[in-house]
């Protein structure tokens, strides 16, 4: 990607040309790309010094209903998974949902875990099972991780032949193993007060955490098996208190949206514009173990036509 500063035009790639963007630009974005974002964030700095580009790392329903609930000023969430955008944001508080990445799960653990030496794509769900083997996940109605991993446990049991494997695994993990967001998770790995804990594949590598790779069948990885992957449900909490949402099983997809009122629209279409870039932002998200679209999609072309002008050239139509 190439960048020109002359005065204060800037070009991005073959963005159009303009009075470089400046102000604050908030944005709200799952735990899980704290990381790449974290890189992302010096980058785009470097190349917009008149702005601020401040990250707020949470759940993805949790960063949605700050927008929703607690009517935060913000420019862009970013979620961990593009439905949060449609069930959450869209219509009223978005118009777009670009998604742009994908993960898959696994179980994460450290050299301090009990059965480390042993456990493995066979056996994770006998450890699991294990009296004083403490396993945990995050919370499934501020999290995506929370409610993918209790996903991973149902098709675990189908695709294993276990007929209650799911509720008897649940029963081995006591309430306050559920946390927030799962990146907390990952402290009390390294720590040694958990012994497994359900992520991202992307936060295993860059924590370097050693984890347990599954089957593609229960892993969430493989869009090949969608079909298979929405036999899970889990009910979480839904826009209103009270309501609740079933959110279904499907290959892991990360969605970003522009906010309808965002304070500093110019700034956050910019760093949109950044991000979408295969040698901008979804460059960093390869290194960090995190596999980009490229190019990135939307699912309609009146979406794309929907979309600042800049970005559509990084965007395809495809469902």
């Amino acid at each position: 990607m190439s960048v020109i500063i002359t005065g204060c035009v800037v070009c991005i790639g073959s963005g159009v040309a303009g009075a470089a963007p400046k102000g604050t630009v908030v944005m709200f974005h799952a735990g899980s790309l704290s990381l790449p974002f974290e890189q992302m964030e010096k980058a785009f700095e470097a190349m917009y010094p008149g702005v601020d580009l401040q990250r707020e790392g949470s759940g993805s329903q949790a960063a949605a209903r700050k927008v929703t609930d607690l009517n935060k000023p913000c420019d862009i969430v970013a979620s961990a998974d593009y439905k949060v955008i449609d069930k959450l944001l869209i219509p009223k508080f978005a118009d777009l949902n670009i998604r742009f990445a994908t993960n898959q799960m696994v179980l994460c653990y450290t050299d301090k875990s009990k059965f480390a030496d042993t456990v493995n794509s066979d056996n994770w769900h006998e450890i699991l099972a294990t009296d004083g083997v403490v396993w945990g996940h995050s919370d499934p109605n501020l999290d995506p991780c929370g409610y993918r991993a209790l996903m991973v446990l149902q098709l675990a049991e189908k695709h294993y032949g276990l007929t209650g494997l799911s509720d008897k695994l649940i029963a081995n993990r006591p309430m306050e193993n559920v946390r927030p967001k799962s990146v907390e998770l990952v402290s009390l790995l390294q720590t040694g007060n958990m012994d497994y804990a359900w992520e991202y594949l992307s936060v295993a590598v860059q924590h370097g955490l050693k984890y347990v790779v599954l089957p593609d069948q229960i892993n969430l990885g493989n869009y090949e098996y969608d079909d298979l992957y929405s036999e899970a449900v889990v009910q979480v909490t839904g826009k209103k208190p009270g309501e609740f949402m079933d959110m279904k099983g499907g290959s892991i997809t990360y969605g970003i949206t522009l906010v309808k009122d965002a304070p500093n629209r110019e700034g956050a279409v910019a760093f949109l514009n950044y991000l979408l870039d295969p040698e901008g932002g979804l460059q960093i998200l390869k290194e960090q173990g995190q596999p980009p679209f490229i190019l990135c999609r939307v699912p309609s072309e009146e979406m794309k036509a929907a979309l600042p002008p800049e970005l559509q050239q990084f965007v395809e139509v495809k469902n």
